[in-house]
């Protein structure tokens, strides 16, 4: 189901909240409200996690732009 799928296309997170797509590290994550965000590393993840909740909703604006660009266009 749609519910287990990664957020971002399994994009890193924090990435998305910064209109870029990286390439995420599925061993860093987090569950939030039930959906799944992977980060690109344990460094990312560190910074991301000062303002998930800020940090999902900058992303969630911005995967409408970046969603069918390739990551080397952004």
């Amino acid at each position: 189901p749609e519910k287990y799928l990664p957020a971002y296309g399994g994009y890193c997170a924090y990435g998305a909240s910064i209109g870029k797509k990286f390439t995420a590290d599925p061993d860093v994550y987090d569950v939030v409200d039930g959906k799944l965000y992977f980060n690109l590393d344990s460094k990312i993840r560190g910074l991301w996690s000062k303002d998930i909740n800020g940090y999902i909703k900058q992303a969630n604006a911005n995967w409408k732009a970046i969603e069918k660009k390739k990551p080397s266009d952004l």
